[in-house]
């Protein structure tokens, strides 16, 4: 069974990019490498429902945090199965978020911090309800709110992608950033590796610890 690796972080902080150059230093330790991203847009009706919801599509939906958290936990859940395919197949599966982004940025959403009752909602909804299986370990891709703004922004622009209402709020983008450190300080549902997204992390090492 392959080890489940999640990368978390701010809107901007560079998951995706990290998600690549990752991929490519655990391919050099020798380890097969499975990756998807979360929410599953395009492909899970589920996730569109998420993007339509940002988007202020979905009525007073998308002003529940707890409604969006269903649909955030239901994505996952129709991707169990591959999921444990991918587990089954490979060394490593690498996450671009997972159920951690779901508690902190209902959390932040709630103004409560990581030892609150949302975050326990969603252990228990995805964990121990939907059955998903606990990272083996999370990656928090550390940026200040200011500077994921900035690379959202450029990305907007780039990519002629429009930022969702939470990217564009940046004081719930501090927020989200104090849950996900509670979240990373407890340790919740697996050890977590706290990295400098404004520097240049040695993946080779990094790889080696993941994988040892």
């Amino acid at each position: 069974m392959g080890r489940l690796i999640v990368i978390e972080g701010l809107d901007g902080a560079g998951k995706r990019t990290l998600a690549g150059k990752l991929t490519a230093a655990l391919a050099e330790h020798g380890a097969t490498v499975g990756a998807r991203a979360f929410p599953r847009y395009g492909q899970s009706v589920t996730a569109d429902l998420v993007h339509d919801g940002l988007h202020g599509r979905l009525g007073g939906l998308s002003q529940s945090v707890y409604g969006m958290g269903i649909l955030y936990a239901l994505d996952r859940q129709g991707a169990l199965t591959d999921l444990r395919s991918d587990l089954a197949t490979h060394d490593v599966l690498l996450l671009d978020r997972y159920v951690a982004s779901n508690a902190a940025y209902g959390a932040a959403r709630l103004r409560q911090d990581a030892s609150g009752e949302f975050v326990d909602w969603v252990r228990a909804i995805e964990i121990e309800r939907f059955g998903l299986p606990a990272p083996h370990a999370q990656l928090l891709l550390r940026v200040s709110a200011t500077l994921a703004a900035e690379r959202a922004a450029h990305r907007e622009h780039t990519d002629a992608r429009a930022r969702d209402k939470w990217e564009s709020d940046t004081a719930l983008q501090v927020r989200v950033g104090a849950v996900y450190d509670g979240l990373a300080a407890a340790s919740w549902l697996s050890p977590w590796h706290v990295l400098d997204g404004a520097a240049t992390p040695d993946l080779s090492a990094l790889a080696a610890t993941l994988l040892g």
